[in-house]
This record gives C-alpha cells, structure tokens and sequence, in this order.
C-alpha cells in the first residue's frame, strides 16, 4: 500500500527508476498510456492544489504519476453519437431496479440493519423504505460499487473530458482533500466511472458535505459501514429539503381536452397548487387531497401510452441524488415494492 502523503517523498527516487527502467515495449501494448503526472493541465492543477490547499508538490506528483488515462471512463459517460436514435423507455429502465433480486436483497437489508434505517429514519425524517431504495438501486446494497481507481477516473474526466470538465476538477479536488483529512493514500479509492464511491455511490464533494459517521465509530467509512451509508444517504435527503410526512408521488387523472404543455414544460420542479392542476383538467386519480405543490410528471415508454404521476417537493429531493424522473420513480416504486414484501411477510 501507498503511504499517506506525508510519506511520499522517500519513494519519489524508487518511482522515478522505475519508470525510467520500464521496458519500451510497455508503452506499446496499448494504443494510449498517459500519466497525467506528465500533463501540463495537471500540473497547473497540482500547483492550485499548492497554492489553494497547501498541499506538498512532490507528493501531488508522485499522485499524478500513478493516474492514468482511462479510455472505458470516456466511452462510458459520453452520450451516444448524434446519428445513434435514442429511445427512452420508462418500462425498460423500470425494469432494471423494480425487480425480484432488488426486492429480495432490500428485504435482507431492511432485516439486518433495521435498527439503523429506523433511527436514520426518525432523526432525518426520510422514510425507512426510500432509505432502502436509494441504497438497492444505486449499488444493490453493496453488491457493485465500482472497481475504477478513483484518482485515474476522476483525473479523466477531469483533464480530457472538456464539456464537464470543470465539474470533475472540483471533484478531483474534493477527493485530494478527503484523502488529507481522512489520512488516506488517494490511490487507494474505489468506485465508478464517475468517481462515486460506497454503498450509496457519493462523489468526492457529497462525501465530504453530507456523510455522516451514522456507527459513531469516530470515521466515515461508505464503503464497508452500511449503518454510515444509511445514515448518510438519510441526511443527504434532509439537507436536499425532504418534507417528512409528505407523499413522494401519485398517479394523476388526466381529463379529456387537458391542458398539459404548460404543467409538462416545467419538469420536475413542483410549482403547481391542486386548484392550479384542476384548471388545467389534471387531479390525483385516487382524488386524495394535494396538501403542496406538485409537478406533472410523464413517464413514457415506445409504443404505450405514457404514465402521469403527481410528483411532490419529495420527489423533487431525489431528484437531486440524480436528476431524472425515471430515476426517482424508480426509487420510489423500489421503496413501495420492497415494504409491501415485508409488510405481506409478517
């Protein structure tokens, strides 16, 4: 293992050896190996860091001496090319969260930690099952977290991913700062393509802002505490805005001849009253009261008529953990799955 950064420099000679005595043939068993110790853009980084953060120099080169370019991160959050048709299927991306392996390992979960998710839930005010869901549908309790080094993904994206760059610098920067204050080698780190690491997959700056030590065991650890990952993602809600008591979601009644480009142009944002809805021909199919403002939200699937949910201030909140509305449906619905099989257990 890689010593923290105070304890870099005595490898620097040994790394630079290395590298120099490195066969030539290594570099060409692939089309691209870059080292972005080697960048100007990352050395410009590398001295912000100084200057910003105080960081040491050296250590940070060592650092960025050992993050690579990684191809499989480029192809995996690009979009698909302009000519490549795409088809947005509500059904088809249900499909891979509201599903039995997710349901049966939510029950698992909710069993073993239940004292957690309860507490979590009581303290944050975030309902025990979307606590559940968040966790079932980004890493199925644990099961896939990511096997990218963070460092190498992040620098990525940071250094040849120009239209969000910015955006992963800060994250770069985010991880170089946990990795200091949690006395951590930055190598070390785990996760997806994206840079997001643990059981609830937390970028760099969400880790730092909203993580919480949930275990009290004096650090926190998203990767192998899942009562810090319940806690976490918990908190996350709350300081989002989640409304306790609040229904997520309901299926709406649409009226003939309604007035639906207005509600739909405004996304997920819930701006519209319950008399404002009705105007425009839209209520809640099971007519129970809206006590809050709503959004109209379309689900649509090729070849089916689409759904229309009423979606509240809650299910703008997770919304927030990833802006779409498959995706907090998905949540939502895996949540309401997995307390009915418990409920129906019992």
């Amino acid at each position: 293992m890689i010593p923290p950064f105070s304890r870099l420099r005595p490898l620097m000679a040994a790394l630079l050896l290395a590298l120099v005595g490195a066969p030539a043939l290594a570099a060409e068993r692939t089309e691209r190996i870059e080292r972005y110790g080697d960048r100007p853009e990352a050395r410009q980084f590398i001295e912000d860091m100084v200057n910003r953060h105080g960081f040491d120099r050296e250590a940070l080169s060592y650092i960025f001496q050992r993050a690579q370019y990684q191809p499989s991160v480029i192809k995996a959050i690009s979009p698909p090319p302009s000519n490549t048709p795409g088809v947005r299927s509500w059904q088809r991306y249900r499909s891979r969260f509201v599903e039995p392996i997710r349901i049966k390992a939510g029950l698992a979960f909710w069993d073993r930690y239940q004292p957690w998710i309860s507490a979590a839930s009581q303290q944050y005010g975030v309902p025990e099952e979307i606590i559940v869901a968040i966790l079932g549908v980004e890493t199925i309790f644990g099961r896939n977290t990511g096997n990218y080094q963070v460092v190498s993904a992040l620098s990525t994206l940071a250094f040849d991913y120009p239209r969000r760059a910015e955006l992963f610098r800060g994250e770069l920067e985010s991880l170089l700062l946990l990795a200091r204050e949690q006395n951590r080698d930055p190598l070390n780190y785990q996760g997806s393509y994206a840079g997001a690491m643990g059981l609830p997959q937390f970028l760099p700056s969400s880790i730092r802002n909203f993580a919480v030590d949930f275990d009290g065991d004096g650090q926190i650890d998203l990767q192998n505490s899942p009562q810090d990952a319940i806690g976490s993602v918990a908190h996350y809600m709350q300081v989002h805005g989640w409304v306790a008591d609040l229904p997520v979601a309901v299926r709406a009644r649409i009226a003939p001849g309604a007035q639906l480009d207005e509600l739909l142009a405004n996304d997920i944002n819930p701006s519209f009253s319950a008399a404002e809805l009705a105007q425009r021909g839209v209520q809640a199919a099971n007519d129970a009261p809206l006590a809050d403002k709503q959004a109209l939200i379309e689900l649509t699937t090729p070849g089916e008529s689409p759904e229309y949910w009423l979606g509240s201030q809650n299910f703008y909140v997770i919304t927030r953990y990833n802006r779409s509305s498959f995706y907090a449906m998905s949540v939502f619905q895996l949540g309401e799955a997995v307390k009915a099989a418990r409920a129906a257990r019992r």
